[in-house]
């Protein structure tokens, strides 16, 4: 994808941010405890290189991120810290990622059967975690005698370096610790049933530490929190109050590139979903749903200047449209999420108005939108 560098639309990141929220998670860490940044999906559409440098100027041990080749471009810029591949990556990839120091998640005895060939030929050893299906149904180890089989394998094998094992919670971010609870629990009964001595058990995301869930982890796998966004983000209801203070990183700014009148009858945008109902002034913005910015968007409120406008009709594929409460010149400032966490425009308004989550919203935003970074 080519970034857009001729079009007035970008995504702004405040470095200063980031590195504060790392910092103030580093605090909150518990002396024995490593901090791993997770920066999958370009760093949560936030630019994974450039964060990962200046997650490295301010002290973390190691990164997390979702497929092999997220690995490898931040070695070819220059990370040397631990890097953990948290998804399943093929087997015949085993060798690439041992040749780069790049840790991989073993979800179950047959991906080590099958990669031991390939590792042995190439005489390579590779580092790996052992993942545990805790309950979040998606990855790992599930049943006892597999887990044990596994260990069997792995004793004294000098294709593999156990260097960690972990699980991941898919409700730390709920004030309901019910199945949380029950997670721990079918974790520690994994941890009980280890032959081996890895390096780092962990369960720690950001919700589990920001939160201060308590349970033992070696690392922090920490997400959402280093580009100041709440774990416990829900349209259902209010965030969770976090035990460190979270300053939001991302904003996304483009420009008025056209003003005009339409007169009473007339629509705008595909479908005509938007009808005048007098003359009315209408803003265009180069925008639309292939930069991320997508259709149900409609209706949502962005600042245009100083004031707050509606998107009307529906968000074409490159443009959108906003009403405007009066003439405002070509190049006018459009700020369609603000980094301002109290503004309507804010992401996570911006994400309550789609019934989504920060997260998506923030993963969607495409990289035909240049990353400016400052601060």
């Amino acid at each position: 994808m080519v970034p857009g560098i001729h079009r007035p639309a970008a995504v702004y990141v405040d470095l200063a941010a980031i590195r504060q929220n790392i910092k103030e998670e580093i605090k909150h860490l518990r002396p024995d405890q490593k901090l791993f940044a997770v920066v999958k999906a370009n760093a949560y559409g936030h630019g994974a290189v450039r964060i990962a440098q200046e997650a490295v100027k301010v002290g973390v041990s190691g990164f997390c991120v979702a497929i092999l080749d997220e690995a490898l471009e931040l070695r070819r810029a220059g990370i040397i810290q631990p890097i953990l591949v948290l998804g399943v990556t093929p087997v015949k990839y085993a060798p690439l990622a041992a040749v780069n120091g790049i840790s991989l998640t073993v979800p179950n005895l047959k991906w080590l059967q099958d990669s031991e060939p390939e590792l042995s030929q190439n005489h390579l050893q590779l580092k790996i975690h052992l993942a545990v299906d805790s309950g979040m149904g998606r990855i790992g180890f599930s049943e006892d005698e597999e887990f044990i089989a596994a260990n069997e394998f792995l004793l004294n094998n000098q294709n593999f370096n156990v260097e960690g094992m972990f699980t991941h919670f898919a409700s730390a971010d709920s004030s309901d610790d019910s199945y949380f609870l029950s997670q721990v629990d079918r974790f520690a009964h994994f941890k009980k049933l280890l032959k081996l001595k890895p390096r780092w058990i962990h369960v720690d995301n950001t919700a589990a530490s920001v939160f201060n869930k308590r349970v033992h982890s070696d690392l922090v796998r920490f997400g959402i929190g280093i580009y100041g966004l709440n774990p416990s983000s829900n349209p259902a209801g209010p965030d969770l109050k976090t035990a460190i203070k979270l300053k939001p990183a991302m904003s996304f700014v483009s420009e008025l590139v056209q003003v005009h009148t339409i007169h009473k009858g007339q629509g705008v945008g595909y479908g005509s979903t938007y009808i005048a109902d007098q003359d009315e002034i209408i803003g265009t913005v180069p925008v639309g749903y292939a930069d991320g910015f997508i259709r149900k968007f409609q209706g949502f409120k962005i600042k245009v200047g100083s004031e707050y406008c509606p998107i009307v009709g529906r968000v074409c594929m490159d443009q959108l449209m906003v009403k405007l409460p009066c003439k405002m010149a070509v190049g006018t400032k459009v700020i369609l999420i603000s980094n301002d966490p109290q503004a309507p425009n804010s992401i996570k308004k911006a994400a309550d108005y789609v019934d989504s989550i920060h997260y998506e919203v923030a993963c969607l935003l495409d990289d035909r939108l240049p990353r400016i970074y400052y601060n």
